[in-house]
Order: C-alpha cells, then structure tokens, then sequence
C-alpha cells in the first residue's frame, strides 16, 4: 500500500476540509463539495500510479466541468477571480473565497501549482490544443497577469464604489462573459505563440496568488542527481519551462510547474 500513499493523504485532506466546513457551516453542500473534488484528485493519483495514460486529464475533466458547468452556470456562482473580490468585499466566507483560500492561496503551500495542472476549467481546454510542447522562448509579457489582476480588482470593486444593484446578475454575467473571453484568448495565444501554456503565463490573474505560495511548496518535483544522465527530455517535454534539474527553491521557472508530472513520465533513468 506503499506506494499508494499519496492519492490516500490527498483524499484524507480533502475529507478533513470538507468535514470541517460541514460542520463549522452547518452546509451539507461543502462535505459533498470537496469529498468530490478530493476522490476525483485521489482517483488521478491512483491511475498515475498505475501508469494510466490520462490519468491527468481524468481529473482535470472531473473537477474542471463539475466547477464551470454545475457550481458556475447551473448554481449561478462566480468561481472567476471577481467572485472573490465580490465575496471579500461583502465580508462573506463562501463560495469564491473558500475555493480561493483552499485551491489558490493557502493550498499551494502544499501541493504549489497543482490547481493549473488538474483542476483548472481554463487549462482544461487548452491542454487539447496541438502545441503540448513548450518553445522554450523566453518572452518578458508577464507583467500582462499583473493588469488582468487589477482590472479584475477595480471592476469589482467600481460596482461596491457605485452601489450598482444587482450586483449578484452581473457577477454571474461577469463569470459566463469572463470564461469566453479567457477561452478565446488562451486558444488564440496557444495558436499565436505555439505553445498551449501560454494564457497561464502571461495572462491568468490568479497566478498572482499562486506563483508566491508554490515557491514555499511541500509538494515539488525532485532530481536524484547520481541517476540523471543530463539527457535534456525533462526540459523538451515541459509545458512551463521549469528546470527540475535543479533542486533549489530558486530554480529556474520554478514557480510556474503545475505538477503535470510530464518530467517523471519521459525521464529513462527514473531520476525524477
């Protein structure tokens, strides 16, 4: 049972929040919430073990459609970085906020980035594009993500500045409006630019939260130095560029892997 390890932890962890958020809420709906995202991520763990070819994608369709499709269009929730900013704002503990703390900021200090590389309803899509591959050029347009965080910021916060009314209508229109946008930008950016990663580089606003987090993450890629022969297949296959090579915290993009575990899979020597 070894080596089943991690899918267990990761389903105990989910099982604690979601019971803790039960009861401390008195909301049936947080244990089914995140007993079913910690199974689906558990299950993926499993089927990576066993070497399943899309364990990933397994995952990233199980919790990417049950959040765009059920907790975004059918129960009218904005899980878009503007639903944060709406429930902060109203000093309410729910929904977006929750999401956020447990997926974007406190959780990458356990499992970094995790969140782009299974659970993400963005990547999901993009990741069925044809440039799997990261170009491996270097392009200084990062600061695009610091000007999606702050519009999302000011619009969210124009409507409390103004008292617009309706505000929880134009949240659900912001969400449903906000996912097209994204989905033509990140599939015009992966065609643009060959590389279907590329939207979660430069563009995405919540990596703002999640690049700091992950640097201080307990879940990392690692490199057995004596059985790495320097072959390069990690660095051709990565999508965000990452140096797994290297084991420091400081490693070159090391912030930005999202655990796709692409490295392990094609390394010959099993140094990873």
């Amino acid at each position: 049972m070894k080596k089943y390890r991690a899918p267990i932890l990761m389903f105990l962890l989910f099982e604690t929040v979601a019971i803790a958020l039960w009861l401390s809420k008195g909301n049936l709906f947080y244990l089914i919430n995140f007993s079913y995202i910690g199974s689906s991520i558990a299950l993926g763990l499993f089927l990576f073990i066993r070497k399943h070819r899309h364990a990933r994608r397994v995952v990233q369709l199980l919790v990417g459609l049950y959040m765009l499709i059920y907790l975004g269009v059918i129960r009218h929730e904005n899980m878009q970085i503007e639903g944060f900013w709406f429930y902060l704002f109203t000093g309410v503990f729910e929904a977006a906020t929750i999401h956020y703390a447990v997926a974007k900021i406190f959780g990458p200090l356990l499992f970094g980035r995790g969140w782009c590389g299974y659970a993400c309803w963005t990547a999901m899509v993009l990741d069925f594009l044809p440039y799997k591959q990261s170009p491996h050029k270097e392009r200084k347009i990062g600061w695009i993500r610091y000007v999606t965080f702050a519009l999302s910021l000011a619009f969210v916060a124009a409507l409390f500045m103004f008292r617009v009314g309706d505000m929880e209508k134009i949240m659900y229109a912001a969400f449903l409006i906000g996912n097209v946008v994204y989905y033509a930008v990140g599939i015009a950016l992966a065609f643009a630019l060959k590389d279907n990663r590329a939207f979660c580089k430069y563009v995405c606003p919540v990596t703002v939260f999640l690049k700091p987090m992950s640097y201080f993450s307990l879940t990392r890629i690692t490199c057995d130095s004596g059985k790495c022969v320097s072959c390069g297949k990690c660095a051709q296959v990565c999508p965000m560029d990452v140096d797994v090579t290297d084991n420091s915290r400081s490693r070159k993009n090391g912030t930005e892997c999202i655990l796709c575990m692409e490295c392990v899979k094609h390394c010959p020597k099993k140094a990873l």
